[in-house]
């Protein structure tokens, strides 16, 4: 549970949701006043103004509360648990992902009083980086192909909201896609899940390494993925027709694509990705900056972090 003297630092982005993470605010505070609580609300301009004000906050020991969508989200988590901080989400964004799978509730008012009366939990996150570049921590998963493609057109479009914009821009990355090759070399140092390494090289549509089980507002693309497990789970789609992709998306967001014959599901503890050409890689929702985009035969690291993040959830009791 919530220590009593906890001094929580809310952290928006005011463009989240449309702008829904600045209208839930009253409820979320109303909660907080009505608690008792200690807080500051603190607006942000950009993702990098974000992580320097969580940073500041985890630095002083406050709980670092994400007040936004995905991209924020996984962000300030990698944060938190650099800096030892406990942290929290208010969900405000289109997907919430990360929300979904720790089991904080949607309603405004309901995720606060998880800051005020959750448990705490030990959670794993994912480490990403590039040669000679630092190291990039995200929360649930991180993709390249289609996915990533998609994601951008999804940020850039305006004149549609909600979850329905994801498939949409799933389409529209689809329309223009030509095969791509991919080389996968999955690492685990887990001898009950049998050790060793694994090599696919393929061309195909997508690359998924998760550590949830969601992504894209509510797509359940990797459903053995759990977030304590210490594990990764690495779904990839071979090249087939387009309608073997479009029958992948119809058949994602209850997890059953994972019986069609071009995906394959593996598991390991770190991955490297490289790709045939240039292609953005993504996580929680965001191009990652050191991937924007991920060069041709550029290799990316990424390893499980088991455990680094300590989240407030909602009580078992």
């Amino acid at each position: 549970m919530a220590e009593r003297d906890s001094r929580f630092c809310l952290v928006v982005n005011p463009a989240a949701g449309r702008g829904r993470s600045l209208r839930v605010l009253p409820e979320v505070t109303a909660v907080l006043d009505a608690a008792g609580a200690s807080y500051q609300v603190s607006e942000s301009a950009s993702l990098d103004e974000a992580t320097g004000i969580a940073a500041r906050a985890a630095g002083m020991g406050e709980v670092v509360v994400a007040v936004g969508g995905d991209g924020l989200a996984g962000a300030l988590s990698g944060v938190a648990a650099t800096g030892g901080a406990r942290y929290g989400i208010i969900p405000a964004g289109n997907g919430n992902d990360l929300a979904r799978v720790l089991g904080i509730p949607a309603e405004p008012a309901a995720a606060a009083r998880v800051l005020i009366a959750g448990e705490e939990r030990s959670v794993d996150l994912i480490a990403v980086s590039i040669p000679g570049e630092p190291e990039i921590v995200v929360a649930c998963s991180v993709y390249l192909g289609i996915p990533s493609v998609a994601g951008e057109i999804a940020n850039r479009t305006r004149w549609l909201r909600g979850s329905i914009v994801y498939p949409f821009a799933a389409l529209r990355a689809l329309a223009g896609w030509a095969p791509t090759a991919f080389r996968v070399e999955i690492c685990s140092d887990r001898p009950d899940e049998g050790g060793g390494a694994l090599v696919r090289d393929f061309a195909g549509y997508a690359v998924v390494v998760a550590n949830a089980a969601y992504f894209g507002a509510g797509l359940r693309v990797a459903p053995p993925a759990q977030l304590d497990d210490g594990m990764l789970d690495i779904v990839t789609m071979r090249h087939g027709p387009r309608l073997a992709f479009i029958r992948t998306l119809l058949r994602v967001r209850n997890g059953s694509h994972t019986g069609l014959a071009q995906i394959s599901l593996d598991r390991g503890t770190e991955v490297t990705v490289t790709v045939g050409r240039d292609l953005p890689a993504a996580a929680d929702g965001e191009t990652l900056p050191l991937a924007a985009p991920l060069r041709q035969g550029t290799p990316l690291h990424i390893r499980a972090l088991p455990g680094a993040l300590r989240a407030l959830v909602p009580s078992a009791a």
